[in-house]
């Protein structure tokens, strides 16, 4: 019964139109309720305790590294780079799209900012080319949710945080899964175009290559850093975010000269306006998870699925299709926050590596942000590109379902996540 309240409280305050973080809280207060606990200071005790976590210090910095990489001109060197290579080939900026999404993600984490920033540059140029807008939107998109899987991840940091895992470890295990999101979408585009006809763009002489890649080195070198200062133990996950705004604000001021002492203040703002958001939520799941864990609501899901309880894959399987559902509902963060407390208990009972885990399990919640009806970067792509949500979603669907077929190969093989954790760990 506790279960359904839980549930039932949750999305019906949901949609009777409240934010998903008062609704937690609402949730929490009628779970409270049906287990006669009348001691209103466990919401407060909880929501402090929720937020009050040095690891997630790296959110605030991750944004604010996220802020000064696009205004500095990180974000627009990467994708002349990508241009200036790859686009002369046949569906040229589509490849583009995809490298640049890629190494951004390795830049910034968050799939919101990456996609605004492709969108914005990409879908005029690929517009003007003749490609198909909705289809182009589509791989932009789903280029965009690579982001929270490839390291540093916002995603990963809250995972990590919920979940009690080591979120280096996630970082490093994250690598190779995000880069198969984007082979995949690669194949998938590859397979559209077939019968299109768009502009390519002229082959460029190497000796430009080799100067847009020159001035996009500063960019390129971060993630090298980054993941480099993990795997050799010189730094945290939150020290990393640390030196990553420190370096982006460097390079975007003394280097690049794009960023002005004028900006910074409305950069600092924008990115603690989004920190905001997702640190009350943070706060504000604290308190659901702590009732979850006291109501026992894991034991009670591993007697659902005790069926599957013997077959790690199967079980796996199981749990992706459950996540992938209430992904299509609710947007990254809450899921996030919502599921790892109910699924991590069930997760460790049966075996399953936490880290494994929480790769694909990350991964489908990127999914989810490609799903309608919520979507929110099909939104933030339909509103930087002026195209309507219907058109977009027949766009996104073959490179969602190339990406999904990725996060389902990666359930059969888990050693295709792990081997490369156990190499860069040793």
């Amino acid at each position: 019964m506790i279960v359904l309240v839980f549930v039932g409280s949750l999305l019906g305050l949901m949609a009777l139109g409240m934010p998903v973080a008062f609704a937690l809280i609402g949730c929490g207060l009628a779970m409270m309720f049906y287990m006669g606990i009348t001691d209103p200071q466990i919401i407060i005790q909880n929501m402090w305790d929720g937020a009050n976590s040095f690891p997630l210090l790296a959110v605030p910095f991750f944004m604010l590294a996220g802020e000064f990489m696009n205004a500095g001109g990180m974000t627009r060197r990467i994708i002349t780079m990508a241009m200036a290579w790859v686009g002369h080939i046949r569906g040229g900026l589509g490849y583009v799209a995809v490298m640049a999404a890629v190494i951004m993600a390795s830049l910034s984490g968050s799939a919101v900012a990456d996609t605004a920033a492709l969108a914005s540059v990409l879908v005029p140029l690929m517009r003007r080319s003749g490609y198909d807008v909705n289809r182009s939107c589509g791989l932009i998109a789903c280029g965009g949710i690579i982001a929270p899987v490839i390291p540093p991840s916002i995603g990963m940091i809250i995972f990590g945080v919920t979940g009690g895992v080591s979120i280096t470890k996630l970082f490093i295990a994250g690598i190779v899964p995000g880069v198969l999101m984007g082979i995949a979408i690669m194949l998938a585009w590859r397979w559209c175009i077939q019968k299109d006809n768009p502009r390519v763009e002229p082959r460029r002489p190497m000796s430009e290559r080799l100067v847009e890649t020159r001035d996009a080195f500063w960019a390129l070198l971060l993630p090298v850093v980054i993941v480099g200062g993990l795997k050799f133990g010189i730094f945290t996950p939150t020290e990393a975010a640390v030196i990553a705004a420190v370096y982006s604000l460097f390079v975007g001021v003394v280097i690049y000269r794009e960023i002005k002492l004028r900006d910074l203040f409305h950069l600092i703002y924008r990115a603690a306006e989004t920190t905001a958001v997702i640190m009350f939520l943070v706060a504000a799941a604290g308190v659901s998870a702590w009732l979850i864990t006291t109501a026992d609501i894991p034991q009670q899901l591993a007697e659902i699925v005790a069926p599957f309880m013997d077959s790690p894959i199967l079980l796996m399987a199981v749990l992706m299709v459950l996540v992938f559902i209430i992904g299509t509902a609710l947007d990254f963060t809450p899921t996030v926050l919502i599921l790892t407390p109910v699924l991590m208990p069930v997760v460790k009972q049966a075996g399953i590596d936490p880290v494994y885990f929480g790769v694909l399990f990350i991964m489908n919640n990127a999914l989810g942000l490609v799903t309608p009806p919520v979507g929110t970067v099909l939104n933030v792509v339909c509103g930087v590109a002026k195209v309507p949500m219907s058109g977009v979603i027949r766009g996104v669907l073959p490179f969602l379902i190339a990406q999904t077929i990725v996060m389902f190969l990666l359930v059969a093989f888990p050693q295709i996540v792990m081997w490369p954790l156990h190499w860069m760990t040793r």
